[in-house]
């Protein structure tokens, strides 16, 4: 890498509190999907369009982010998108103050882009920043800070407003949200201001020699010439729709079970993907490398799935931090795999992967399709084969290439 003699303490630091922004936002929807159901009376499959509405901007704004970035660079990207997050988050407000369902999906959908400029900036940024064969190692630690604050925005207004989750109405919504909005702004600030020096993968620079730098990209033309990471996009698809069920389903289940404190069950799958990230910084590359803690992890999520799935409900609940345990390495693991030896094109490689995201819209919005036409606790069956899927990328579908 361009930039590996250097020390990346400090820049690490400023990654890691927007890795924290992108999991405090994405849960949001944890507490939002059970407040609209009570609220709006609406069903629980069009309650989870509001996380389809939330990842959506990943499939349309994945390839304009890449462009994006090229334009301005990493750190002023990283700026923009928290600009953007303050827009969404005040369309939240005008959306609870008219009751309107169709406003809050807008709000979701402007906070989705946000989040998706936010990702294509700081995952190739922190990839890149370091060694490939340790870059699970880095994305692991990111990785605490996001998860960990996937339910601190259930808890933090539960505790503000003074209500348990099935108090709360939308008409609650404002003092958090101005709250939110302000964080943001700080944050945006920050980020323009922060010491993030601009870093670039071997072969990406024109100027590189692009044999020396990645001989394999070497001869391609287009960035669709990468079997493995095309692979990588699917399985990354199927990844981040489980995991977002398995972290913005807790609350809603928790609730439909009639458990009381329904909020405080948003912290079983942090806490199992939380144990993962350390494993991964213990482990990787030194023990074990990152195509092996996929095919472990893979292997766990399947077993999580099918005990969510058979065991009786007041305790299924819980199997979802074997679920969420399988998770957690997926994301470090599946990243640096699929964009290994994409040389000049690893900017647009990083856009399809930021693209493959979109499979937070359609797995939940599925998971909730299945929870009104079977059950909360056997609509988890659908992760069962997403996993499946990236089991086999663990093993081989990782080392296809062609020449």
């Amino acid at each position: 890498m361009s930039a590996k003699n250097k020390s990346y303490a400090l820049p690490l630091t400023f990654v890691g509190i927007m890795f924290f922004a992108i999991g405090f936002a994405l849960g949001i929807n944890s507490l939002l999907v059970p407040v609209l159901q009570g609220s709006l009376g609406i069903s629980n499959a069009a309650s989870y369009l509001i996380i389809a509405a939330t990842f959506i901007p990943f499939l349309v704004f994945g390839y304009p982010a890449g462009l994006t970035i090229k334009a301005i660079g990493y750190k002023r990207t990283m700026s923009l998108s928290f600009i953007i997050f303050a827009v969404a988050f005040y369309l939240f407000i005008l959306s609870a103050n008219y009751k309107s369902f169709s406003l809050f999906l807008l709000a979701s959908f402007i906070s989705g882009a946000a989040n998706a400029y936010l990702q294509a900036s700081v995952n190739p940024y922190i990839t890149i920043l370091g060694p490939l064969e340790s870059a699970a190692k880095r994305i692991s630690i990111m990785g605490i800070c996001n998860k960990l604050a996937w339910p601190i925005p259930s808890i933090f207004i539960v505790w503000l407003l003074g209500k348990d989750v099935h108090l709360i109405g939308i008409e609650d919504l404002n003092k958090p949200f101005v709250i939110i909005i302000c964080a943001f702004i700080v944050l945006g600030i920050m980020a323009f201001f922060a010491p993030l020096p601009e870093v670039k993968a071997e072969g990406e620079d024109e100027n590189d020699n692009a044999s020396e730098a990645s001989s394999y990209a070497a001869g391609k033309t287009s960035v669709f010439q990468f079997p493995h990471l095309l692979l990588g996009c699917l399985a990354l698809f199927l990844y981040v729709g489980v995991e977002t069920v398995s972290l913005g389903t807790l609350v809603d289940y928790a609730n439909s079970l009639g458990l009381p404190g329904a909020a405080n069950y948003a912290w079983i799958a942090p806490i199992g993907i939380v144990i993962g990230y350390i494993c991964g910084i213990i482990f990787i590359p030194k023990y074990i490398s990152q195509a092996a803690a996929l095919k472990i992890c893979s292997i766990l999520a399947i077993a999580g799935s099918l005990l969510v799935a058979l065991t009786p409900q007041d305790i299924s609940i819980y199997f979802i931090s074997f679920m969420a345990l399988g998770c957690s390495l997926m994301w470090p693991a599946l990243w640096p795999l699929a964009m290994a030896d994409l040389g000049k094109f690893t900017k647009a490689g990083s856009s399809l992967l930021i693209m493959a995201m979109f499979g937070g819209a359609v797995i939940p919005t599925l998971y909730g399709w299945l929870k009104d036409v079977t059950s909360p606790q056997q609509a988890y069956w659908l992760c069962l084969p997403c996993f499946l899927f990236i089991l086999y990328y663990s093993i081989s579908g990782y080392k296809i290439r062609t020449k």
